[in-house]
Parts: structure tokens; C-alpha cells; sequence
């Protein structure tokens, strides 16, 4: 009976988990679990996931070592002619060394005829081993079919999802595009009409300046000759001799009411172009969203964002 145990015992150590044979070029993962490199490499492809199979840890690199010893222990069992299916063909209890025939669905677990009348399984339900690995298989293919199908739906939704995501996507970059391609005419007709009102601005002022400065230019002519004359009186007071500036103010008299006759006046001129008009009137952007106007009846959504953004901005 001790024979057996060290048999089943070494059995157990060279089978692999996946494929229930004797190992085959043994790898073991950073978790310390081994198994063939074969089996755990179709493993992961086929789950798409590095993971191993017994614990369930993930790995971010396939990082697999060569396990020697594992190796000569599965060729030494191979040599010893054991069968790795028999443990699994005839399994024993290992409270009682019997044949385990029967399941107990009450505690869920495998028993020989020994355990079934013992008073441990008492008042228990049996039933014969390959009778419940059919209703089990029925529960978990019941269970495969459900997830397969969820698995279906949530790779379709998936599949929409990212389609929806495409065309948001595809969307952004097409309003992007429209976008830059308004502003940038904008900007030019913009530019335009600020070239257009400069030239405007400035041939109102020359336009309105000149009579101005022609003006400007004789009252100063006018006042340089004034302030002549106030030059020449403050001489004429300094005179000592009576007789002489009494002639010589008579005759200035005459002159000054010639001379004073005509009255001075001022010039006035008006700037046609307010900046209040320019950022304000709504005949000036009227333009603007005309020349951007897809077709004259319908103005597209992204010009009138524009539109709203630049009258915000001034």
C-alpha cells in the first residue's frame, strides 16, 4: 500500500496540469507552477492573456525557465511504464485505500462504499460517479453556452462601440478642418476690410485736413503780421518828440483800420468713420457671413459659431 502511495505520489509530480501526460520539456513561471512549454504556449494564445493556469497570475512577459529536474523526474516515470491517466481512471480514498465509485452531492465530493456507511455521510445523497460527471458536464456545457453567448453579444457591442468611437472620430477631424478653412477666410476678409477702412480713414483725413491747415496757415500769417505791427506801436511810445508822433500815428490809424477790416474764422471737419461703428454694426459682419455662405439660402453651424466667437472677441 506504501508501494502505491509513492507511485501515485510521483505520478502526480511529473503529470502536467493541462494535458494530464507525463511532462514535456518542463518550464516552470515566476509563480513556481510548471507545466509543458507547449501546453502553456497554446494556453496563453488561445486566452490572449499571460496568466497561469493554476493560480491565476498574470505575468507582463512570457518568461519561461527550463525546469531540469522536473524533466529526469518525468522521464524516470516514463521508464516505470506508470500510466498518468490512472489515477484519474481508478482513483482511490485516501482515508481508506478503496476505489472511489460513488459522488456524495451533499458534500460534493468523491467517497468509496466505506465512506457512504460511515456516519460521516449518513443521511447523504449518492450517486454513481459517471452518472454525476454527465449531470455536471450538462451544468458546465449549460454554463459554456451562456458565457459563449455573452461573449458574442459583448464582442458585437464592442464592435459597435468602436465604430461609433471611428465616426466621432472622423467627425472631429472633418469640423476641424472646416473650421481652420472658415477662420483662415475670415481672417482674410477681415484683413480686407481693415485694409479698405485704413485707406478710407486716411484720405477723409487728408481730405479733411487740408482747408484746415490751409486756414491754420493764415491765421498765423495774420498773427505774424499783428504781432509786427504791436512791435512797431511799442517803438512809437518810446518817441520824445511830440510833433513827430502825432503825424506818424495819424498815418498808423488809417493803416490799421485798412489793414483790420477782415475778420478770422475757424474751420471745422468731421471723420465720416466711427470705431464704434466698425465693432458694432452688424452690416460689416453681414458681409463676412455672406462670403462664407455655403449657398445663399442656408448658412452652415460651424460659420455661425465663428460668426458668435468673433463678435464676442471684439
Amino acid at each position: 500500500m506504501d508501494s502505491r502511495r509513492q507511485v501515485h505520489s510521483l505520478t502526480e509530480e511529473a503529470i502536467c496540469p493541462i494535458c494530464l501526460d507525463f511532462f514535456t520539456d518542463p518550464v516552470i513561471l515566476d509563480c513556481g507552477h510548471n507545466f509543458c512549454r507547449s501546453c502553456i504556449t497554446q494556453s496563453w494564445e488561445k486566452q490572449e492573456i499571460n496568466s497561469c493556469p493554476e493560480c491565476r497570475r498574470e505575468f507582463p512577459e512570457r518568461n519561461l525557465r527550463v525546469n531540469r529536474s522536473l524533466a529526469n523526474l518525468a522521464e524516470k516515470a516514463r521508464k516505470l511504464k506508470l500510466n498518468p491517466q490512472e489515477k484519474e481512471s481508478k482513483p482511490h480514498c485516501e482515508e481508506h485505500q478503496e476505489e472511489l465509485k460513488l459522488f456524495c452531492e451533499t458534500d460534493k465530493k468523491l467517497i468509496c462504499l466505506i465512506c457512504r456507511d460511515s456516519r460521516e455521510h449518513k443521511s447523504h445523497n449518492f450517486m454513481p460517479i459517471k452518472e454525476a460527471v454527465g449531470i455536471y458536464k450538462d451544468r458546465v456545457k449549460s454554463s459554456l453556452d451562456s458565457l459563449t453567448e455573452k461573449k458574442s453579444e459583448a464582442l458585437e457591442m464592442e464592435r459597435q462601440q468602436k465604430q461609433k468611437i471611428s465616426q466621432i472620430q472622423e467627425e472631429s477631424r472633418n469640423l476641424q478642418t472646416r473650421i481652420t478653412s472658415g477662420f483662415a477666410q475670415m481672417h482674410q476678409i477681415l484683413n480686407e476690410k481693415e485694409q479698405r477702412l485704413l485707406r478710407d480713414l486716411s484720405e477723409q483725413e487728408e481730405n479733411t485736413l487740408k482747408p484746415m491747415e490751409e486756414n491754420l496757415c493764415e491765421i498765423q500769417d495774420n498773427l505774424k503780421s499783428i504781432q509786427e505791427k504791436l512791435s512797431k506801436l511799442e517803438k512809437r511810445l518810446e518817441e520824445t518828440d511830440g510833433v513827430i508822433f502825432l503825424k506818424e500815428e495819424a498815418s498808423r490809424k488809417r493803416r490799421i483800420s485798412d489793414e483790420f477790416g477782415q475778420n478770422l474764422s475757424l474751420t471745422d471737419g468731421v471723420l465720416s468713420i466711427e470705431i464704434t461703428d466698425i465693432l458694432s454694426e452688424f452690416p460689416v459682419w453681414t458681409e463676412v457671413v455672406e462670403a462664407m455662405k455655403p449657398n445663399k439660402g442656408q448658412i452652415s453651424s460651424f460659420v455661425l459659431i465663428i460668426f458668435y466667437t468673433l463678435i464676442v472677441t471684439f
